[in-house]
């Protein structure tokens, strides 16, 4: 992996990972799309959309993993981060075994 691939802003990241969270299940809903694109803007968001289209889910989480520690979050960052992730994962009132398991596994990158 390349070192300049995952120094994204703090912005791009959050919308990568939240884009990453809308199709933990493999179906990508409408309200959670919608409501990623309400937390950024239409530029961050196709392009974080068009780099996660290239990726397998090991490499989105190296990815993630690797800008997480390039950037300084601080707690307040990281438990607003969380929200995001859990209000995406709610988004079509649905949570299957896949985002349970994706939102542990964050868990544990992020803390």
């Amino acid at each position: 992996m390349k070192t300049g691939e995952t120094q994204w802003s703090k912005e791009e990241l959050k919308t990568y990972i939240l884009i990453l969270c809308a199709k933990a299940d493999k179906v990508e809903a409408e309200e959670e799309i919608a409501l990623i694109k309400t937390k950024t803007s239409n530029e961050i968001f196709d392009k974080m959309y068009r780099e996660f289209q290239n990726d397998d889910e090991d490499e989105s989480l190296e990815k993630i993993q690797n800008a997480l520690e390039w950037h300084q979050y601080s707690e307040l960052e990281l438990c607003e981060l969380k929200n995001e992730i859990q209000q995406i994962f709610a988004a079509d009132r649905k949570i299957p075994m896949s985002e349970s398991n994706l939102g542990r596994i964050l868990e544990n990158i992020i803390y």
